[in-house]
């Protein structure tokens, strides 16, 4: 008689981010992120910049970026939020990638 094969663990993994990733989700990622970065081209090309402020590098961007919610309008209010999240959203990226998983 044969010896009895052990069944096999089809228990979903213990840990969040070990399953593998699909094609749709990658695609998903990818179309946000070009959305994100279109959003912020838009919002950039159609501000309406404060008459002190020229900004033409990007140091000056954000050092002006604090005045355009002055002039009270939508995309000047959504390019200054758009402006401080983008950072904050890529430095919350990278700190995951470098956090090792906790066991559980």
């Amino acid at each position: 008689m044969p010896a009895a094969m052990p069944a096999r663990d089809t228990r979903q993994p213990h840990q969040f981010g070990v399953t593998p990733v699909g094609v749709s989700r990658y695609l998903a990622l990818y179309v946000t992120q070009i959305g994100w970065l279109s959003l912020g081209a838009y919002l950039l090309s159609n501000a309406y910049w404060p008459s002190t402020c020229k900004p033409d590098t990007l140091s000056k961007i954000y050092s002006c970026s604090f005045r355009l919610a002055d002039n009270q309008g939508w995309v000047e209010t959504v390019l200054m939020t758009w402006l401080w999240s983008t950072p904050l959203l890529i430095a919350l990226e990278i700190s995951r990638r470098f956090q090792k998983p906790e066991r559980r």
